[in-house]
């Protein structure tokens, strides 16, 4: 889970990287959740960190997040989420891992022609599958690097694909459960048909997820992922030299 992914390592600090307010909120805040639970002596310091960043340093506010994941965490995913956990999802094949960007970020790309509605495993396996995913992503991340790159591959996306309740989950295990991981998400190839199921779901999206959000015209797919991605880390499918490793190989 997020706890194991992320401890504090030795080489890096959260001082390195804060400011005199936030490690004085760090403090402050994580003597109110030790107090409320006992629990969250086992998160690291940048985990706290994540959670006040993600409410603009607010106590409060920082606080009923993280008390709200943690008995999410406890009762939905208590032992993490093992390949085993989520077979119908994983026989899908449609997220995967590979490489980083410029400053370090791995590189997560999902293919919406490929997700279904899970009818034998229903949405709670969906769900479980979004926390694999997202685990796998922290583990992969480098000393210092908190956030990963998104690219959202919808070429081929038809309304048999369509799933507002998982979209929806996802949306919400991300920003509930995960705050201040995504750095940026590119959707790629988005049909027309698709913008009716985007119009549902974007109004849920949080002020701060919805800036990192970029749309890229298909005829400009490899030139947007250049600003951010090197060529030798651009996927084969859009151009580059880098195979596509399913994350459930990682």
């Amino acid at each position: 889970m997020e706890a194991m992914n992320m401890r504090v390592r030795a080489e890096v600090s959260v001082e390195d990287d804060s400011t005199l307010t936030e490690l004085t909120k760090i403090r402050l805040l994580r003597t109110i959740l030790e107090t409320q639970d006992p629990s969250s002596k086992e998160e690291d310091d940048f985990t706290i960190r994540r959670f006040l960043r993600a409410r603009d340093l607010d106590l409060e506010k920082a606080s009923t997040m993280f008390l709200k994941y943690s008995k999410w965490k406890h009762s939905f995913v208590p032992n993490g989420v093992s390949v085993s956990d989520v077979p119908n999802e994983v026989a899908q094949d449609k997220a995967f891992l590979q490489g980083h960007d410029k400053i370090g970020q791995p590189i997560l790309i999902v293919f919406g022609r490929k997700h279904f509605q899970n009818k034998d495993g229903g949405l709670d396996e969906f769900k479980r599958f979004v926390v694999f995913v997202f685990d796998k992503i922290c583990a992969s991340m480098p000393p210092g690097q908190e956030k990963f790159v998104g690219i959202a591959e919808l070429k081929g996306w038809g309304y048999s694909n369509s799933d507002i309740r998982g979209y929806l989950s996802a949306l919400s295990i991300l920003q509930d459960y995960y705050p201040e991981r995504l750095g940026k998400l590119f959707i790629v190839n988005a049909p027309y048909i698709f913008m009716k199921v985007w119009k549902i779901i974007y109004p849920f999206i949080d002020n701060k997820t919805k800036k990192k959000i970029v749309f890229v015209d298909k005829n400009k797919v490899k030139s947007a992922l250049l600003e951010d991605i090197d060529e030798s880390n651009i996927p084969e499918i859009f151009g580059g030299p880098v195979p596509l490793v399913p994350i459930q190989d990682i």
